[in-house]
């Protein structure tokens, strides 16, 4: 994960060590700044200052603290999938192969790289229980869910068993963190 500051531009090394390591102590008005960038990250100063009952110069210099310290990892633009011709969601549920002693390399390590080269896994986390990963895949429709899964997902060598559950409807989608 690359840390950036308000600029766009990368954080510290430093900073992105110590942000990992400790957790930042919030006051109100931090989780107030933070909760208005969570729903416009475009919002001015001026703006900002106003809602958090701050002038732009504390705004400012709250901001650039919580950057700093890995508190705002980054900004994006939320490009919902739909609108760009990605009309499929699926969950896939993966289980790798039991580390045996001929690998070189851990299955899950070998995975976990294979992965960050997958466009259409948009998102990746390690489970506990009898699957390994749960991987969110976003495609253009049912063919390319099935050549990403027969010609990716299962072709590579660490992968035993995945199941999948395909999104119907959206109840809830939010980015944001509970504040």
């Amino acid at each position: 994960m690359q840390v950036l500051r308000w600029d766009g531009q990368a954080a510290p090394e430093s900073c992105k060590i110590a942000c990992m390591e400790t957790e930042i102590q919030l006051d109100a008005i931090d989780r107030r700044i933070l909760r208005a960038l969570q729903a416009d990250g475009r919002i001015t100063y001026d703006v900002l200052a106003a809602q958090v009952s701050l002038s732009p110069s504390a705004a400012l210099r709250r901001v650039k603290r919580l950057e700093e310290s890995g508190v705002i990892a980054g900004y994006v633009a939320l490009v919902p999938p739909e609108r760009v011709g990605l009309g499929l969601t699926a969950y896939l549920n993966v289980r790798l192969e039991k580390h045996s002693e001929v690998h070189k390399r851990n299955p899950m390590d070998l995975f976990r790289a294979a992965v960050q080269t997958w466009p259409e896994v948009v998102e990746c986390v390690a489970l506990t229980g009898e699957m390994d990963y749960l991987l969110r895949v976003v495609v253009q429709d049912m063919a390319h869910y099935a050549r990403f899964v027969m010609e990716t997902l299962l072709k590579h060598p660490s992968v035993e068993d995945c199941k999948t559950s395909f999104v119907m409807d959206r109840v809830k989608n939010t980015t944001a963190v509970p504040l």
